[in-house]
């Protein structure tokens, strides 16, 4: 004997797969399903030493004060300041305006992006079958759109 585990989002092309399972000589005691939970509390915008998502909010930041950085240090060539205190003005707004230019990004416009999509929430089959139906039963997973599939010896 042998289990199958496959992940599939919540659709009509798993409710398909247990089907055909079924009709391929399946039983329904052989097959569970364990939908998973969406995630309840929000992402944390800060990344702490520890954790980090691979969302940079000073990117744009750093790319932006660098650029008005020059710009202010040119201009301030002419100005009464003198192009230091120009430049690290130009650097310090440019900085600030790319945090709140990434973090209205992130906050407002990609957080309204998954709203319209919808949560898609994903649920694991598992089928317990003989070793030689394990390829039928793998086809007929990647056939309704599996996002993936795993196969593992049974102890019984």
């Amino acid at each position: 004997m042998i289990q199958i585990f496959s992940a599939f989002e919540h659709s009509t092309h798993l409710e398909l797969a247990i089907s055909y399972l079924e009709k391929n000589g399946i039983n329904k005691e052989k097959i569970f399903a364990v939908p998973l939970t969406n995630r309840k509390t929000e992402r944390r915008m800060f990344d702490s030493m520890h954790n980090a998502d691979g969302i940079s909010l000073i990117s744009t930041g750093a790319a932006l004060g660098t650029a008005l950085a020059v710009i202010g240090a040119s201009i301030g060539f002419k100005l009464n300041w003198g192009p230091i205190y120009w430049g690290l003005i130009g650097a310090a707004s440019g900085f600030f305006l790319g945090f709140l230019i990434n973090f209205f990004y992130y906050k407002v416009i990609k957080k309204h992006q998954r709203l319209l999509r919808g949560k898609n929430l994903e649920v694991i089959l598992i089928i317990e079958c003989e070793e030689q139906q394990g390829d039928t039963v793998e086809e007929i997973l990647w056939h309704h759109l599996a996002l993936g599939t795993a196969r593992v010896l049974s102890q019984s």
